[in-house]
């Protein structure tokens, strides 16, 4: 019997550990931190040898984390392929550029009432109120102003009104989910920084949630929203790679969810 070969793709060396649990005999896993030379040829993914330069080795499952600089001709090539993948490639492809994404799931969202602006390149913007400028491909809380009287953009860029409020992320792996708080010693608020954990779930947010992560079929997202002093509630981005590393709890729900898939 021919082996399965599951190729991992940016987890750290813990959960491809935990992972190797999972499997028997029946499979082989090439991990990678960074992404690796592929070709696809007629339907069939093959992956560089990391010992044997220039020779490729068929692919027959992939688990994809992390956000690199040039992956979306990657993704894209895995969408293409059309293979088994985790999270699913064309979801990944359809949000990995920041402002595009955005643009995609806030057709599916029942939050998406932030008034936005948006300049192409570099262009003069003005604003009598606080607004935030986005730009960039990073999906981390980098590239990010905010401002208001008169700014000028270095690249295309979206502008949203600031909302002061408190920032959550709904994450969703598999049937699991958590709603985290994000926090921060400034306005940009972060799942890195000390404070952010686990709350109680907005019924709510969770629905919208999982209506755009069965709108992209990704069986992993992470969902940012911006729930206001009001009480109104803003979507501001969707994560196509949620980090599974920094909260135990999402961990643990990720490993458990990948290795029953890598079988499956």
């Amino acid at each position: 019997m021919d082996k399965i070969r599951i190729l991992v793709i940016g987890l750290e060396e813990a959960e491809v550990n935990a992972l190797k649990q999972s499997l028997n005999f029946n499979y082989l896993m090439v991990h990678y931190d960074l992404v690796p030379q592929v070709k696809l040829i007629e339907g069939q993914l093959y992956v560089e040898s990391s010992s044997i330069p220039g020779k490729y080795l068929l692919v027959n499952k992939v688990i994809f984390h992390g956000i690199y600089k040039d992956d979306l001709d990657f993704i894209t090539l895995l969408a293409m392929w059309n293979g088994p993948c985790l999270p699913n490639a064309l979801g990944m492809m359809d949000l990995r550029q920041r402002i595009p994404g955005l643009v995609r799931a806030l057709s599916v969202s029942k939050f998406s009432d932030i008034k936005r602006g948006m300049v192409i390149g570099e262009q003069e913007y003005n604003s009598e109120t606080e607004v935030v400028a986005k730009w960039g491909i990073w999906h981390c809380g980098e590239d990010k102003n905010k401002f208001n009287g008169d700014w000028t953009s270095t690249e295309t860029s979206v502008i949203e009104e600031f909302i002061d409020g408190e920032a959550v992320r709904i994450m969703i792996v598999g049937d699991k989910n958590w709603q985290i708080r994000l926090t921060g010693d400034t306005w940009l608020k972060s799942i890195h920084n000390e404070g952010s954990w686990e709350m109680e779930i907005d019924q709510e947010l969770l629905l919208d949630s999982t209506a755009i992560a069965k709108h992209f079929n990704l069986q992993t997202v992470g969902v940012d929203y911006i729930i206001g002093k009001n009480g109104e509630r803003y979507l501001l981005e969707v994560n196509h790679i949620p980090n599974v590393t920094v909260f135990p709890f999402v961990n643990k729900a990720f490993i458990e969810y990948a290795g029953e898939w890598m079988v499956s």
